[in-house]
């Protein structure tokens, strides 16, 4: 009998509740197989950074379990694992160069400074920052400084990448090129992928699976499969299938905002 893969991660009627009683997520039930690239998208307080946080270990469940391949988070290595988490702002030390900054986990788990040096020029020039090296963020653009952000997520060449909206707060034109860099380095390095977003034409872009919540109490409502090819390029977007799938989850993030859970099957 041929067995399935291991799962990358499993949220097991997890559930989240407050020392004040408010309850941020109602018991949560996911499943992403590795390789996958999943969408959590909804509208605001509905919990989508509690749950990432939670995979991350970051945020305890109140009750239920989260595993990455069948293990708790704090017992990933032993399956030769890592995870890396890219925040909504790049967080980046403003005294330190762009290099500094992303060989930062390498430090701290005390690599070997010429092995962390070489991985620190591989993944500058993976997001195309080679030539701002010993930059330091302030004179970068906001874009780039998110590429730094992604780079030093990159440097301990994790298999599990949780990105909370990190291109919210940049324009159109530089949020696209972004999305595109992002699928490219998917691909690249075979990563499982769990994104937050409020955006629905990021969340069909970028998915294989995109995964709607509703707030009050949060709560996984729908789930959707982008099945279109990679590689996706620009015209994707213009394209008959992106407006069909775009219209699916608006009409579902429509219903999640109302909080119409009758409606939802």
């Amino acid at each position: 009998m041929i067995q399935s893969p291991v799962p990358a991660v499993e949220v097991l009627s997890a559930n989240k509740t407050y020392s004040n009683g408010t309850q941020a997520l109602l018991p949560v039930d996911l499943q992403i197989a590795e390789g996958e690239f999943v969408t959590l998208l909804g509208p605001s307080g509905c919990g989508k950074s509690t749950l990432l946080k939670m995979v991350a270990g970051l945020l305890e469940p109140t009750d239920g379990r989260l595993l990455l391949w069948r293990k708790p988070v704090q017992q990933l290595s032993e399956v030769g694992k890592k995870m890396s988490f890219v925040f909504q702002s790049p967080t980046l030390m403003p005294w330190a160069t762009v290099e500094k900054n992303v060989r930062l986990p390498l430090d701290l788990a005390g690599i070997e400074p010429q092995t962390a040096n070489e991985k620190v020029k591989e993944v500058l020039a993976l997001v195309g920052l080679s030539k701002f090296a010993k930059s330091l963020p302030r004179a970068l653009s906001g874009g780039m400084q998110m590429r730094v952000s992604i780079a030093r997520g990159l440097v301990t060449d994790p298999d599990l990448l949780l990105m909370d909206e990190p291109f919210g707060a940049l324009d159109e034109i530089t949020r696209h090129r972004l999305d595109a860099e992002l699928l490219d380095l998917w691909h690249k390095k075979k990563l499982t992928v769990i994104f937050v977003t409020h955006s629905i034409h990021e969340a069909v872009y970028l998915s294989n699976r995109v995964v709607m919540m509703a707030a009050r109490p949060g709560r996984i409502v729908e789930e959707f499969q982008i099945a279109e090819p990679y590689p996706r390029q620009a015209d994707f977007m213009v394209s008959p299938a992106f407006s069909q799938h775009a219209k699916l989850l608006q009409d579902s993030l429509m219903r999640a905002s109302a909080g119409q859970e009758e409606h939802f099957s």
